[in-house]
């Protein structure tokens, strides 16, 4: 899954931000900008999966996998490609629900599939031993019904997306390609440093760890770090609601007091967010981790949700170089992350095993943050409110620690703290709850 992760990011090469950067610059320029956007990931995504698949073998043998896990792993990463660019115009141009909708049923056919192999498919079989289904089925290669889950919904996907490809249609303006891919090249050296950020640490434990208890760790510390999906969605779905906003806005007279002000409620739902997961973490935990033993792990969990804050806020400060034009800034922050998440996770895995890979993650988000912030003040220096921002933050970690670390996660005492929570934010935002009220 992590080496797909970094496909991914490779197959896109930035032209999703290059996309939003560059409808927006020149209107007029749209239809040869959305054309040659189209042409490029299509031509680019194809020659990959067609080399790649010659190579399949030797790929299996380097990698350590059967040849047919690289083959469905390459048609993921290709069907998934063709789906970049239509996905980034129904954000572009505002279709939200239908973006959602086809997102939704892609989830929904992959664990139909999962459900069927898994579920289903084993009784089938034993039925009847003769028929069909027992013929597919195979008790010792089950991975591998994964993948086909994963071919059949990115498949499906594709199919509810062709006639865009019909309505953007294919051109190419070499000129502009040229232009799109100096934007978009530092965007894919920031995607690739934040693969290793998001998925190194897994596999380092796994190799740092002696061989008795590496697959344990990886496996407690895999589960635990899956309750960070509360914080991961939030943050995932206001990027991809906000981006296309940030570029059509960047233009307007109050365009930085604006993102000023999402930013801030961006921080103020995110700590929210975060408070409201350890809070209830022992109820999360039964529905995410239903097997109690990897429960031992959970003291990683407001590491990872604080981490993918810092994250989320990151991503809203990143708007400045996006605007500006100086998406280098972009690579340099995401290379230093993914070089705090390295000497971190080779410095603190051999001595405190997962607890070291979740610090490596919040070290490598939170500095980040950090350096986006302050470079920004100096290429587009926005009037983030830092007092109220930082407050709000800090507030939500002074009461999850204490709640979490302090009193072994009593409820009650949990609860009334985030009662005392959403009053400050109420007392201290109460006049812009009023103005937004009156409109």
């Amino acid at each position: 899954m992590s080496y797909i992760i970094l496909g991914n990011v490779l197959l896109s090469y930035g032209m999703e931000t290059a996309f939003f950067r560059f409808i927006n610059k020149d209107a007029s320029n749209k239809r040869v900008v959305q054309s040659t956007a189209l042409t490029s990931l299509t031509v680019s995504s194809i020659l990959f999966f067609t080399i790649t698949f010659l190579l399949k073998d030797s790929l299996a043998v380097w990698l350590d996998f059967k040849p047919e896990y690289i083959l469905y792993a390459l048609l993921i990463l290709l069907l998934d490609a063709l789906v970049v660019l239509p996905f980034v115009w129904l954000r572009a141009n505002e279709k939200p629900m239908r973006y959602a909708v086809i997102k939704i049923l892609n989830v929904c056919i992959n664990l139909g599939a999962n459900l069927f192999f898994f579920l289903v498919l084993p009784e089938l079989a034993a039925n009847n031993t003769e028929s069909f289904w027992s013929g597919i089925f195979s008790e010792e290669n089950k991975v591998v019904y994964v993948f086909i889950s994963n071919v059949i919904a990115s498949g499906f996907t594709l199919l509810l997306l062709l006639p865009l490809y019909f309505k953007i249609k294919f051109g190419f303006n070499k000129t502009i390609w040229k232009q799109m891919l100096k934007y978009a090249f530092p965007v894919l050296i920031a995607g690739i440093a934040f693969s290793i950020n998001e998925a190194f640490d897994k596999i380092l434990l796994k190799y740092l760890l002696p061989e008795n208890i590496a697959e344990k760790e990886v496996g407690v510390y895999a589960a635990c770090y899956k309750l960070g999906v509360f914080m991961t969605l939030f943050a995932t779905a206001f990027r991809l609601g906000i981006e296309p906003f940030f570029f059509n806005h960047a233009g307007h007279e109050n365009a930085k007091t604006t993102y000023a002000t999402i930013t801030k409620y961006f921080a103020i739902f995110g700590s929210f967010i975060l408070l409201f997961v350890i809070v209830y973490i022992d109820f999360f935990k039964e529905i995410l981790i239903s097997d109690s033993q990897y429960w031992e792990a959970l003291w990683v969990v407001p590491f990872i949700l604080l981490a993918n804050l810092c994250l989320g806020i990151y991503h809203n400060l990143s708007v400045w170089y996006k605007v500006t034009d100086k998406t280098k800034y972009g690579a340099y922050i995401s290379i230093a992350g993914a070089i705090i998440t390295l000497v971190f996770n080779f410095a603190l895995i051999p001595l405190i095993s997962y607890k070291g890979a979740a610090i490596a993650t919040l070290a490598a988000y939170g500095s980040m943050m950090f350096l986006s912030y302050f470079y920004g003040r100096k290429h587009y220096r926005v009037p983030y409110d830092l007092k109220k921002i930082g407050g709000y933050v800090m507030l939500s970690v002074l009461f999850s620690g204490v709640v979490f670390y302090g009193f072994e996660r009593n409820i009650y005492l949990g609860t009334a703290l985030l009662l005392v929570f959403l009053f400050v934010v109420i007392v201290f935002e109460k006049d812009d709850f009023r103005s937004i009220l009156k409109k």
